[in-house]
């Protein structure tokens, strides 16, 4: 059966990303947008329209146009909305990248995406510059100072208005994700994905224009970029950035910034629930507190909620979807559930050959709506392994609904390890381990943790007459991985568990079995 939202169809606008985000500037121009968490230092929203726009005449200046690429490799900061928009704008698309990435994982988004200027901070500048041998960048520039790139302010030129797209085909922004399996890959959202996903979130989850909103989560991952920086400025808020999540500097700002709503991961709603320093803090602004990107169990979320004043409610979704598929409404939460269904979305819980499960069963969840992604960049049977012929995209979550529509995620098919609500491949992990000469063999899997959601294990069969240890291993792969990649565990083992075609069986791994 097709599961439906039980609220009414949203109608979609035939608009740009940046027109429907900057609805609300031209009436409230001197209204904060955005502010530095740490400086204080505060965008209005008619600054950030004028700086969008000049922006997009610079690339314009420098032949950047539909058919162009530019990346973005930088942490929580203003700009990162000048930039995103002003690419937008001039009708480029924009691959954003999480700036703790190493060189060499900068460098495969980059050639991946054939981006041809790359826009960074002074903090990884060498990095970036390390990054760019070997691909398309021509440029490189920096938000604020930094020897050897190009000033941001250098590249504003005269405004421009919107470049002429299609938005139900033209790609504005490429994300990079790893899907249901495998390396990661470049989605491609069109302006009318993140158009849709906008209205359909807002149908369920609005806010007073005037409201302040913490962006703790990164802008470069889609559930900052969509729901935090794209959301809340789309509702006419106030977003107060962090370059990175610190747990005391996040209650300073709530208390400071009265900030209204929140956005989390279960490690940050773990820190609300049971951290001492929540005590020695004024957070009675919070209006609602929202967790996304990996599981939060029911018994957390209640804690969290009865000690902070306020609603502590899931949402979920995936890079392909824009991201949000499901989100609880703060009036109407059911612990462990993800909530129902956005507007304008269709659902289908299936078994392993595809049947519709009998209503409340369990089955993978598969999603159809305006918000599903175009495909995968240069990769047409990742995009046909995913999103089906009737347009039905596989999440590789299992999940169930109730009677009164409520999801419930309850399993994983896919293999993607979750840890601090960001992706980790195993398969990844498993071609770098590999290349060290004392592996000949390795899986790698996630085991569950408190904190962190999972930390992702290896287990490990040794070369013949090799002699390494665990430390070993681990340090070979931090120096090669960003940090979040990181293996935490390592285990010997005789062999690998595998099927007769070859694929390593992970559930015999997870219950021991294999040990």
């Amino acid at each position: 059966m097709i599961y439906t939202s039980p609220l009414p169809d949203v109608e979609i606008p035939d608009t740009t990303i940046t027109a429907f985000v900057l609805r609300h500037a031209a009436a409230n121009p001197a209204r904060a947008a955005l502010v530095d968490g740490a400086t204080g230092a505060t965008t209005t929203y008619g600054e950030l329209d004028d700086r969008i726009h000049r922006f997009a005449g610079g690339l314009r200046t420098r032949g950047l146009g539909v058919g162009s690429t530019i990346a973005l490799l930088a942490p929580n900061v203003p700009e990162y909305a000048v930039v995103f928009h002003g690419a937008a704008v001039a009708g480029v698309t924009i691959t954003t990248l999480n700036p703790t990435y190493t060189a060499d994982e900068i460098r495969h988004q980059l050639q991946d995406s054939g981006a041809t200027i790359l826009v960074t901070v002074s903090a990884v500048l060498e990095v970036a510059r390390a990054a760019m041998e070997g691909t398309s960048v021509v440029e490189l520039v920096v938000i604020g100072d930094g020897e050897g790139a190009t000033p941001l302010a250098d590249l504003y030129g005269d405004p421009i208005d919107q470049a002429e797209v299609d938005p139900a085909t033209q790609v504005v922004v490429l994300p990079y994700s790893s899907g249901t399996t495998g390396l990661p890959k470049g989605v491609m959202l069109t302006h009318r994905n993140l158009v849709a996903n906008l209205v359909q979130t807002e149908a369920v989850m609005s806010f007073d224009q005037g409201e302040t909103g913490l962006a703790a989560l990164p802008f470069f991952h889609i559930y900052g970029m969509q729901v935090l920086m794209n959301g809340l400025l789309a509702q006419g808020c106030t977003v107060v950035t962090m370059a990175r999540f610190d747990f005391p500097q996040a209650l300073q700002l709530i208390q400071d910034r009265k900030i209204s709503r929140f956005f989390a991961v279960p490690p940050m709603v773990l820190g609300l629930a049971k951290h001492p320093l929540v005590e020695q803090h004024d957070l009675s602004s919070l209006r609602s507190i929202m967790s996304g990107a990996a599981p939060l169990g029911g018994d957390l979320a209640l804690e969290a909620s009865r000690r902070v004043g306020c609603p502590v409610f899931q949402g979920y979704g995936m890079t392909e979807l824009s991201p949000v598929t499901h989100v609880s409404q703060p009036h109407d939460i059911k612990p462990a559930s993800v909530g129902i269904t956005v507007p304008s979305t269709e659902c289908r819980i299936v078994d392993p050959e595809g049947n519709d499960v009998p209503e409340g069963g369990e089955g993978e969840l598969l999603v159809r709506g305006a918000q599903v992604m175009l495909g995968y960049l240069n990769n047409p049977q990742a995009t046909a392994d995913t999103i089906d012929g009737d347009g039905w995209l596989h999440t590789g979550d299992v999940g169930r609904f109730d009677a009164d529509g409520h999801l419930y995620i309850v399993d994983r098919v896919k293999e993607l390890i979750k840890f601090k609500g960001f992706q980790v491949p195993p398969a990844e992990l498993e071609a770098l381990l590999v290349t060290h000469p004392a592996v000949a063999d390795v899986a790698v899997i996630g085991v569950p943790d408190e904190e962190a959601g999972e930390l992702p294990k290896a287990f490990v069969v040794k070369a013949p007459g090799a002699d390494v240890s665990a430390d070993e291993l681990q340090s070979f792969v931090k120096e090669r991985v960003a940090t979040y990649k990181q293996v935490r565990a390592v285990q010997f083992v005789e062999e690998i568990p595998k099927s007769a075609s070859g694929k390593i069986l992970r559930r015999f791994l997870r219950d021991g079995t294999a040990a």
